[in-house]
């Protein structure tokens, strides 16, 4: 089995790739990455050498900001959430929007899962 941890580097590459290269050169943080994010299939490189992001390297940017917005509203409940994620994770029953919708509050299933997240180091 792989270790698909990734760093926070890694995660930033994820997301400049997602934003977009522009030009023909990638940047530093994209060029030191690249190697293990193509094998771990979150990167495509086309015979051209252009980086794109698979559905995979999209949903591992989806899932770290799902993380990211959980830990914010167990933070702080008055927190702005993206609304995909607020969507999500309302699905997921981790958070339960107030009745203004403006703020939000984490479940014991959010605060069970933030719990396991912790112990797996993530």
């Amino acid at each position: 089995m792989k270790n698909e941890k990734l760093t926070q580097d890694e995660y930033d590459a994820l997301n400049e790739v997602a934003r977009g290269i522009k030009g023909d050169r990638v940047s530093a943080c994209v060029g030191r990455n690249t190697k293990r994010l193509a094998g771990l299939k979150l990167f495509s490189i086309a015979h051209n050498g252009r980086i794109s992001l698979t559905d995979k390297g999209q949903q591992a940017i989806f899932v770290r900001r799902c993380i990211l917005g959980l830990r914010a509203v167990a933070a702080d409940p008055s927190g702005k959430l993206d609304a995909d994620v607020a969507m999500f994770l309302g699905k997921k029953a981790h958070i339960l929007p107030r009745p203004d919708d403006s703020v939000y509050d984490i479940t014991d299933k959010g605060r069970e899962s933030l719990v396991d997240i912790a112990s797996q180091g993530i």
